[in-house]
């Protein structure tokens, strides 16, 4: 089994969502949208592969927002992002979207994105419909926007701020950062991050706390989107 992972910028690896997938028997494909050379101008073109020839599509987080002129050639357009996601669900190809491509999975569907009231960055709990497909965490956090499901999904988890998961025929969309290693919330502070955590009146050492059970939740929802929502 092929999975297919879109890395859109180089300090966000797929983590523990990634290294479940391959116990789970997949061989993962990375598409990095955002090179470290082109951080600070991540307005470029992308060929992206054909989502017809996975199994399962993985679109990761990102620093910008799905709506942003920065990213617009490699998102909007036939060639882009959304009309990727958009090809995998018509093809009955599962999407996991997290964080921004929760947020771009939702906005190719038919959803919206749109600014939250404020930010939510680190280890959150979440309230949850269905703990055996989304635990209640907690989860890492590290997000500006939100979005608002497609008009065929069904909502399954939220905090105050946010809506954090939503189902959509075999894909599953969340808000929240299921692959976070130590590792890659480290290398998010060293590019910007501990700048913007202190504006926000967050301590960064908090945020790279290792939370018990964390790889275990992480695991238990790839296993859980696979088994009942993908059925793969």
């Amino acid at each position: 089994m092929r999975a297919l992972i879109i890395r859109h910028d180089h300090p966000s690896g797929s983590g523990f969502v990634g290294e479940r997938l391959v116990e789970r028997g997949f061989e993962l494909t990375e598409v990095l949208v955002v090179p470290e050379e082109r951080w600070n101008e991540p307005h470029q073109a992308v060929e992206f592969p054909d989502p017809r020839d996975f199994d399962v599509v993985v679109s990761l987080g990102a620093p910008w927002s799905v709506d942003s002129a920065e990213v617009a050639r490699w998102v909007q357009g036939e060639h882009g992002e959304l009309a990727l996601l958009r090809t995998a669900v018509e093809a009955d190809v599962p999407v996991l979207g997290v964080c921004f491509g929760g947020q771009a999975l939702a906005v190719a569907l038919g959803g919206t994105v749109e600014r939250a009231p404020k930010p939510e960055v680190g280890w959150t709990h979440v309230s949850s419909d269905d703990t055996g497909l989304v635990g209640e965490g907690p989860w890492f956090q590290w997000h500006f926007d939100r979005f608002e499901p497609p008009p065929d999904a069904y909502e399954i988890a939220r905090t105050g701020i946010a809506s954090q998961a939503y189902v959509v025929g075999r894909s599953l969309g969340v808000q929240f950062h299921p692959e976070v290693t130590p590792e890659i919330v480290r290398s998010w502070l060293e590019w910007g991050g501990y700048a913007e955590a202190r504006d926000l009146g967050v301590d960064p050492d908090d945020l790279l706390r290792v939370e018990p059970g964390a790889q275990v939740r992480s695991f238990a929802l790839v296993d859980a989107f696979l088994d009942r929502i993908a059925r793969i």
